[in-house]
């Protein structure tokens, strides 16, 4: 409240007088807070409504809901405009009647794709079709080179690249970005694919140990020691090197070792090649005319049934080569 005065003149001489008139200025700044507290005012929460309001709810009106956008779909719309990359699913945008979720009633089928939440918690790869799939393909052809000649088959493939390196990369959410099972590297080889000869082949093997698969011919080699992938590559290929390098090497006493010092039986230094030898050619003399050596099958026999032991499939070769070396027939 501000009172201000102000002089009123008269007109007659005789007389003066003061006329006081009083002002009511009211400050911006307390409209503002007295809409503040209205606003903020606390409004009590009606649960319970009475028989006006329902009657008032039921009668207002309701916005309208267009239908689907699935309804309205050409059948021979581009599919890659309206699903263009991967995204959750959209029971509006797909024209399918698709279904999901655990039924729990018997002859009963699976919730629709409207107001589904099981749909919309799998990855879908509805942006994957088959037309969209040529059309990036054909996107790609003008970034990628001609396929190289003499590379049409597998054993093609095999013959020129035989090293095979298997690696891992994981996508989780972890304080660091390295995930321990990525460093894991896995090489694996054809054993056929290196220049070895018997002695080397042997030494290699007996150096690898249960790393080589017999039956598939492949050599694998895992390291996880080093905490980064490309150093326990280099760590394999280390491997693979050393062993190759330590197989074709002959020590000075590899080379005078007697036939009991021998890791493997070998045919060609052992007494039975001279024996087999002495019973193909009786009084005949190695340079001789009609002198016969032995059979390849016979000395094949013997060395696989002394190195991998004695099997029903073993003996029976073994059987059958002893008898076509002396010129038996085998019993009926």
């Amino acid at each position: 409240m501000a009172l201000f005065t102000r002089y009123v003149p008269c007109l007659p001489t005789w007389s003066r007088s003061v006329q006081v008139v009083g002002y009511r200025l009211q400050s911006s700044h307390l409209q503002e807070k007295r809409s503040v507290e209205q606003e903020e005012e606390f409004r009590v929460l009606n649960l319970k409504q009475n028989k006006n309001q329902r009657v008032a709810r039921r009668k207002a009106p309701r916005p309208e809901v267009p239908p689907p956008r699935s309804q309205q779909m050409a059948t021979d719309q581009d599919w890659g405009a309206v699903w263009p990359g991967p995204r959750s699913f959209n029971p509006s945008a797909v024209p399918l009647p698709i279904r999901q979720g655990y039924v729990t009633k018997r002859n009963q089928m699976s919730p629709g794709k409207f107001a589904n939440a099981e749909l919309m918690k799998i990855p879908n790869f509805l942006h994957l079709t088959p037309p969209v799939i040529k059309r990036q393909c054909e996107a790609l052809k003008q970034f990628c080179t001609p396929w190289p000649k003499g590379l049409e088959t597998e054993e093609k493939m095999r013959s020129h690249f035989p090293l095979t390196v298997i690696t891992s990369d994981y996508c989780h959410a972890l304080p660091t970005i390295r995930n321990p099972l990525s460093r894991i590297v896995t090489v694996q080889l054809g054993l056929s694919a290196l220049q070895m000869d018997r002695h080397a082949k042997d030494k290699f093997l007996r150096l690898v140990g249960e790393r080589y698969d017999p039956e598939t011919d492949v050599l694998t080699i895992v390291t996880d020691r080093c905490p980064l992938k490309r150093q326990n590559y280099d760590y394999a290929i280390y491997l693979l090197t050393a062993l190759y390098h330590e197989s074709n090497t002959v020590e000075p006493w590899e080379e005078s070792k007697s036939e009991a010092d021998m890791e493997y039986y070998d045919f060609e230094r052992n007494c039975s090649k001279r024996n087999a030898e002495a019973t193909l050619n009786w009084g005949r003399k190695e340079g001789d005319e009609g002198w016969k050596p032995v059979p390849t099958e016979y000395a094949n026999s013997v060395t696989r049934l002394f190195n991998d032991g004695e099997n029903e499939y073993n003996l029976a070769k073994y059987k059958e080569q002893s008898l076509a070396l002396l010129g038996l027939s085998a019993p009926q």
